[in-house]
């Protein structure tokens, strides 16, 4: 398992498995080089060795699946001079990650499959392909070209991150200045919405549950104020489970934290993936098993690649 140590939904993860008795070995990229140490020798069909962080040795030939969680950056002595720590760093992404992700073993997900799914621009094209009716949108650093998209929109637009979280706000199109050249922004319609669902996907189980707005705040965003929502596990209608399940074999996902906005009519109109994206809380407020998925999905184990 790859990840911090201060991660408790992987705690809950690593519980799961320790009631069915499956080791665990639980690392994290920034104990490399100076806490954690990998030897691997190339054999004749893959990478053999070990990692040792001075307490347990793991045997890379004993790994059957990766929880690729929330790792963080490499830690290095506070000696090395800047150009000394990107060499390092990139050296250390090269060889500890590049031995990890040649392992043929089970990943949640693949670093590279999950780097690929981040990619909002890429999402919305697929989720439009496959008939998800993401919202009508445009990403662009030119203030005309977004005024005249929200005055064909005629109706509400809101603007939200291509990358780091940052809340959804609703634009007004006068205020969209020459400020808006300084980097690329996605714009989208605004859709009327009954309430939002959070799709995690683990495999081939889906687990949905309804979000209920409790505030004018959360009906824009409810990230803004966890406090005020409610919840109600879901099912998922055949037209959006066949598509999702098509989506995530297009980007190779394992795992995937879906949002949709369902519609006054019932209609599922998709929003984005996280592909690693937080579970928990959603499990600790309505029991939906998600964690107990994961583990099962760990111990079976299988070639993902």
């Amino acid at each position: 398992m790859l990840t911090n140590q201060l991660d408790s939904t992987a705690d809950l993860v690593v519980d799961r498995l320790n009631h069915r008795n499956v080791p665990v070995f639980r690392c994290d990229t920034a104990e490399f080089p100076l806490e954690l140490t990998l030897t691997a020798t190339l054999g004749e069909q893959r990478w053999g060795g070990e990692l040792d962080n001075g307490h347990r040795t793991l045997d890379l030939a004993d790994v059957r699946s990766v929880y690729f969680r929330r790792p963080e950056e490499f830690r290095l002595p506070d000696s090395m001079s800047e150009a000394e720590r990107r060499f390092a760093a990139a050296q250390s992404r090269a060889g500890f990650v590049g031995v990890a992700v040649a392992l043929p073993c089970l990943w949640i997900n693949h670093p590279a499959r999950d780097l690929d799914a981040n990619h909002k621009p890429w999402q919305l094209a697929v989720a439009r392909c496959l008939g998800l009716e993401p919202p009508r949108s445009i990403i662009t650093n030119n203030p005309y070209v977004a005024r005249e998209f929200a005055t064909q929109i005629c109706g509400p637009v809101i603007t939200k991150s291509l990358g780091a979280p940052v809340d959804t706000v609703i634009v007004d199109p006068a205020e969209l200045d020459d400020s808006v050249r300084l980097c690329a922004h996605l714009f989208q319609e605004w859709i009327d919405k009954a309430h939002e669902v959070r799709l995690t996907v683990v495999g081939g189980r889906f687990f949905a549950v309804e979000i209920h707005a409790g505030s004018a705040e959360t009906r824009i965003d409810w990230r803004t104020d966890y406090d005020s929502l409610t919840y109600e596990p879901t099912t998922v209608p055949d037209r959006v489970r066949h598509a999702v399940t098509a989506f995530m074999r297009h980007f190779g996902l394992v795992f995937g934290a879906f949002d949709f906005i369902v519609t006054p009519s019932g209609r599922w109109r998709f929003l984005e993936v996280n592909p690693n994206g937080q579970w928990s809380w959603i499990e600790h407020r309505t029991g939906v098993p998600i964690s107990h998925a994961i583990a099962e999905l760990l111990e079976k184990g299988m070639t993902h690649e």
